[in-house]
């Protein structure tokens, strides 16, 4: 049995669990969380959230990109959320690697050549958290008045730290 077999039958499980009651499209937090798409960081539990309260943006290592800005202007604009919070985590697999050693793996794997590409890595998660919150506070479509908050999540422990 497949892995989607098995989360077809837990589903069905989940979906009698959730019953039929209708969550508005809209966050109930009115917040936006871009963090990464480790399999440790569990964030709807590790911040007390219930279905249908934030919306949770994840990419490899959290980081603030173009898709990422994109999905933030619909969610503000559609949703109507007006707080984000950028939240990395220790032992990031983005800090793993560099550019130009991921695109000699990608070359001698695949056969592809990214040389030039940004897969953003980064070697200090404090600085990478302060960096996507200053991406976001200079992008144009990201209105001032919106909050913009950091934090660093600790794989090990559970506990975040903020970061300014």
């Amino acid at each position: 049995m497949s892995y989607f077999e098995k989360f077809l039958k837990t589903n069905q499980a989940y979906a009698d669990f959730h019953g039929t009651a209708h969550l508005p499209l809209k966050p109930k937090t009115q917040v936006a969380i871009v963090t990464c798409m480790d399999s440790r960081l569990h964030v709807a539990p590790a911040l007390g959230l219930a279905l249908g309260d934030a919306h949770i943006l994840r990419n490899a290592g959290g980081r603030v990109t173009d898709d990422m800005i994109r999905s933030l202007v619909i969610s503000q604009q559609q949703m109507g959320t007006r707080e984000i919070v950028v939240l990395h985590h220790t032992d990031c697999g983005a800090q793993t690697f560099s550019n130009e050693d991921f695109a000699k793996h990608i070359q001698n794997t695949l056969g592809v050549d990214v040389r030039g590409r940004n897969f953003l890595p980064f070697t200090d998660v404090v600085e990478s958290v302060r960096e996507d919150m200053e991406l976001l506070r200079q992008s144009p479509l990201i209105p001032e008045d919106v909050v913009i908050s950091g934090a660093v999540y600790d794989v090990d422990t559970g506990l975040m730290t903020e970061v300014r």
